[in-house]
């Protein structure tokens, strides 16, 4: 292993374009005095196992995976906590000696971003999607006491993620509407750089509160179809910011300064 006085860290996702983890990351260390720089990797899925075997050679401190990378990263690992293999699901890696350890902070993202707007416990929560942040969402809203529902393009993915991680019930997207619910979870890619939305305006409900893991845009299509209709609308800036500080913790121990990545993930718009 190659070891270098600053710590290296980094994300591994495809395509790599819109990722703002390196600014937020890189002014969090900054902020706290920390010798560490972290980048961005543009990671296609046929090059995973090579790109974790460089980064473990070079010494990376620590690693964010995210789309599509986040459930083929397990069996290239030496360890996975407890919470992560719960969710099936890994966005952190942290390096423990010579071991790389996997775990997941995008459930707190998810849980602190709607605790913005609303406490969970007996609320009534759809998630979109079926990928690696579905599982991550679905396990929050668990976690906190919510009733989850499932909805996904692919039914049968919706089904099996529901009997997984005990959502209650599972559907198509379309089945929406006739859905009473108090929280949306969007984690498909649906609107990403794009003006598209995973559902029609008319299933989104007033006085819902509507979270979009999608933040670039900042103001998504289903984000402003959200507040035309009465709900609460939150960014997915701010499920970034809430996993950004625990990955940064994981590995260094240190408390991230929130307003900082704020204030980077702005200028980086």
């Amino acid at each position: 292993m190659i070891t270098a006085k600053t710590a290296l860290c980094g994300i591994f996702l495809h395509p790599a374009g819109h990722t703002r983890s390196p600014a937020l990351h890189n002014a969090a260390y900054a902020a706290l005095g920390l010798d560490a720089v972290y980048l961005a990797f543009d990671v296609v899925p046929g090059d995973l196992a090579a790109a974790i075997a460089g980064a473990r050679a070079i010494g990376v401190r620590q690693l964010s995976i995210s789309i599509p990378h986040k459930e083929a990263v397990f069996p290239l690992l030496d360890r996975v906590d407890e919470t992560a293999r719960a969710i099936g699901a890994v966005n952190t890696v942290v390096r423990d000696g010579d071991a790389l350890v996997g775990s997941n902070t995008d459930w707190l993202g998810v849980a602190r971003a709607l605790e913005r707007e609303t406490a969970l416990a007996g609320k009534t929560a759809v998630v979109l999607g079926a990928g690696g942040t579905a599982r991550a969402a679905l396990f929050a809203l668990r976690q906190r006491g919510a009733r989850a529902i499932v909805l996904n393009r692919t039914p049968g993915k919706a089904e099996a993620l529901a009997r997984e991680l005990g959502a209650e019930r599972a559907g198509a997207l379309e089945e929406l509407a006739a859905i009473p619910h108090d929280v949306l979870v969007n984690t498909t890619s649906v609107g990403l750089k794009s003006d598209a939305s995973p559902v029609a305006a008319a299933a989104l409900r007033a006085g819902s509160i509507v979270l979009d893991a999608v933040y670039d845009p900042l103001e998504t299509r289903l984000l402003r179809d959200a507040a035309g209709r009465g709900a609460r609308a939150i960014s997915g800036k701010w499920m970034l910011i809430e996993q950004a500080r625990e990955q940064l913790r994981a590995w260094s121990g240190e408390n991230a300064p929130g307003s900082v990545m704020e204030a980077a993930f702005d200028r980086a718009s």
